[in-house]
Formats: structure tokens, C-alpha cells, sequence
């Protein structure tokens, strides 16, 4: 898959120096299938050079005409032909056929310009949303561009699509705010998110008084079918307490501390249809961890141009596995950092904490998710930690940790996690 960054210069064909680099996101129509890719170019006197995911690009401009070339590693000539006008680009690619080596198909695309990097150090953005997501896609236009270091300081409605003033600003199903273009982030890079602030920004809370499915044995199950009802949650966030408004006799004195953490946290995934905010992946999605709080970092793996985070389904509180159904679902205030990891893959969620590394395997069952977040541990410490498989291993059976992350949604999520303190980061 060609990635495509464009960057192109601004000024005229006679001029001494080249302008700054432009850059640009072009939207490939692949038979009704959109896809996004990367690209640099240097305009040398109306001479146009540069690469194309690491391999050479050549080509020429006329005026507000541009026309290049490259090869793929495979030895497949790609070709591109387009008209420049008000920051965006209009045009039409050549490309081998998908089934037939020796034919050629017509895509058409588009693409639109990036603004360039202010000056000066990071920035800290304060970011109002004016819609939401129900989708992780690629597709849906970028809310806002931002660079390595800055910080977004934003909010979140909860999973029915209710703000902070007890508005419904979008359809339920755990919408979510952005995405966000971190530019930069390229297909096998690493998005880094710190985040900074996780704050509670309304007195109520929204849950169920259930127990999902797949924690229960078939006689309990037949004892809890009248359950199912909303549960309305009173948050002191004074006191950083919350109980059920309706409590029982025997619940009289039930109080429990909020830890607020956010339920969905996401890149784009790769090309292909949008993914329900439903649902996870190894994108993320709506993982429903419960340690995706404050002081923490989530790690995603980049398969898009700018990652294109989401974030969003807020609660006040959870405990392990999401066994309610919902958790205690609120809206809140969120201020996060983004860096990023170049030309460093991992191949599903990862969260840190200031004592422990987790790894969150994400599958249709408890015995996959268990597989996967094993996998995720084992490569981080042969990555980060230089350790052997043996080596790994010996350090998995004696100090890991696993938790059941999410039972709620059509995927569960198991974590394991380590004690930093046994390891040595090379």
C-alpha cells in the first residue's frame, strides 16, 4: 500500500530558492474504495523529485500542473496526473490492475493541503467539539492537525451521545471526539498518547444493574433475568466519591472512588470499511481498560497517514470487565499529549503507567485475548527490554499478571501486565 504524504513547493518556476515544503493528504478512489497515501516532492525550477514511500519520484510542473512518477519495489510504475487550485488537488493515477500485471486502471483522486508547523515550541490547543464520530475511520475529515509535543486540551460526551449540560449532541453508540491528524505519523509508526487530564465535568452518571452474559453460569442467569434497569450514579466530584441515587436499605453507606478513565481510545484502522466505535481492533477502539487514565500512556499502532485519533465513551468509574454492560458513563474533560515513535511497529495496544507495562489482546474469545496479550508482552520486552524468548519467558512466569479488561462488547479484552521495577529498559 503506497502511503502519501505530498510535499510540494509554493513558489514560482524562476524562483532562486525553493519555498518551503508543502504538505499534502491525497484520497486515492480505488473502485469505489477509498484509500490514503504519502509522498514528498521537491520542486526544482518546475522539475518535480522526491519519493514515494521510500522509492524515487520524478516529474514535472506546468503552472498549476503537476505530472510524477514511481516505481514500487515490485517494479510497478505509478503515475499521476494532476491539476493544483485554492490548496487542494484534483486529478487522476495510473496504476498496474489489481489482477492482471500487464493492464492498467484509472483512479481518480484528491487530495487538500496541510498547514505548515507554527514556529516556536509546541503548542497547548484548546479544542471544542462541534460533532462526534460513530465510526473509526479514515474517511471522516480531520477536526484538528497537530504535531509531536503539542497537547489538545478537549471533551467527550458519554456513550448515549449526552454532553456535560444533559444535552444529546449524538446518536448512542459511544460517539467520539476528533479524529485528530498528528502530522507526520505514518504507516508503521508508533502513536505515543499522554494523557494529562482526565477530569469529570458533570454531577450524574449513567449504568445498567446487569451482569453480562459471559460472566455468568446458566442457573445464575435464570436467577438475574429481571435485571437490565438504568441505574442513575450521583458524582461528588468535590469528594472524588459515587453512589446509585436509588440505594437499597442494604446499600445505604455504599460509596466507591471514581477513577475517571476513557472507555474508547483509537487510531484509524487500515484501509477498509469504517469500524463501528462499537467495536476493537488491534487500532484500539472501545478497549473499556480500565487503567486508560490519567498519568498514563496508551501506545497505538499508526495505519493511517496522521494516525487519526479518536477518543471518547468516558466513565467516572469501572470495574474490571465492564460487567455491567456500562460502565458508570459520564462526559469529561480531557487534555493529552501526542508524540510519536518512528519506523516502530507493535502489533496491538500497549498502556504505561509510572510502575507497571500493559499489553491488551483483543479477540472474540477469553482464551484468544489471553494469546494475544501474551504476544503483545513478549514483543515489547525483546524491543524495548532486549530480552530473549527464553529469557521472556522466565520473566512471564514469575512476575505476569493478567485481568480480564472488558467482557461488555462483541470482543473481550485480557491484559497482562509487569512490574517496571524488575526491568531494565535498554
Amino acid at each position: 500500500m503506497l502511503k502519501v504524504f505530498l510535499l510540494l513547493c509554493a513558489c514560482g518556476a524562476g524562483a532562486a530558492h525553493a519555498a518551503p515544503a508543502e504538505t499534502w493528504i491525497i484520497a486515492l478512489d480505488r473502485w469505489g474504495n477509498p484509500s490514503y497515501q504519502t509522498l514528498t516532492l521537491r520542486d526544482d525550477s518546475a522539475r518535480l523529485d522526491g519519493e514515494l514511500d521510500g522509492d524515487k519520484v520524478d516529474g514535472e510542473r506546468k503552472g498549476d500542473h503537476i505530472e510524477f512518477s514511481a516505481t514500487g519495489q515490485d517494479g510497478a510504475r505509478y503515475l499521476y496526473s494532476a491539476s493544483l487550485r485554492d490548496g487542494t488537488m484534483q486529478g487522476s493515477a495510473d496504476y498496474p490492475d489489481t489482477n492482471n500485471p500487464k493492464a492498467r486502471a484509472h483512479h481518480a483522486f484528491t487530495a487538500r493541503r496541510l498547514p505548515q508547523r507554527p514556529p516556536g515550541p509546541p503548542r497547548r490547543i484548546d479544542y471544542t467539539p462541534l460533532d462526534y464520530a460513530n465510526v473509526f475511520s479514515a474517511q471522516r475529515a480531520p477536526v484538528l492537525t497537530i504535531w509531536p509535543g503539542d497537547t489538545v486540551h478537549t471533551t467527550t460526551i458519554d456513550s448515549g451521545g449526552v454532553d456535560e449540560k444533559g444535552i444529546t449532541r449524538a446518536l448512542f453508540g459511544n460517539p467520539q471526539t476528533g479524529p485528530f491528524f498528528v502530522a507526520g505519523a505514518a504507516q508503521g509508526d508508533t502513536l505515543v498518547v499522554h494523557l494529562r487530564r482526565l477530569r469529570l465535568n458533570r454531577d450524574y452518571a449513567d449504568s445498567l444493574d446487569s451482569i453480562v452474559g459471559r460472566a455468568l453460569t446458566t442457573g445464575m442467569a435464570a436467577k438475574t433475568a429481571e435485571l437490565g434497569k438504568p441505574v442513575r450514579w450521583t458524582l461528588d466530584r468535590a469528594r472524588g466519591l459515587a453512589w446509585p441515587e436509588q440505594r437499597s436499605a442494604a446499600m445505604h453507606d455504599f460509596s466507591v472512588p471514581v477513577r475517571p478513565m476513557l472507555g474508547g481510545l483509537a487510531v484509524a484502522p487500515g484501509d477498509g470499511p469504517p469500524v463501528s466505535t462499537g467495536d476493537t481492533g488491534r487500532f484500539g477502539g472501545n478497549m473499556d481498560f480500565n487503567e486508560v487514565v490519567e498519568g498514563n500512556t496508551v501506545y497505538l499502532p499508526v495505519q493511517q497517514p496522521g494516525g487519526l485519533l479518536y477518543l471518547g465513551d468516558a466513565h467516572a468509574l469501572q470495574g474490571d470487565g465492564e460487567t455491567s454492560q456500562y460502565a458508570l458513563e459520564t462526559s469529561m474533560e480531557v487534555e493529552f499529549t501526542v508524540e510519536l515513535i518512528k519506523n516502530k511497529a507493535i502489533n496491538m495496544p500497549r498502556v504505561e503507567s509510572p510502575t507497571h507495562i500493559m499489553t491488551l489482546g483483543q479477540a472474540g474469545s477469553l482464551d484468544d485475548a489471553l494469546r494475544a496479550a501474551t504476544a503483545g508482552m513478549l514483543q515489547w520486552l525483546q524491543q524495548d527490554y532486549g530480552l530473549s524468548m527464553s529469557d521472556s519467558a522466565q520473566v512471564l512466569g514469575s512476575a505476569v499478571h493478567y485481568s480480564v479488561a472488558n467482557l461488555a462488547g462483541r470482543s473481550v479484552g485480557v491484559a497482562a501486565r509487569l512490574d517496571k521495577s524488575l526491568l531494565k529498559r535498554r
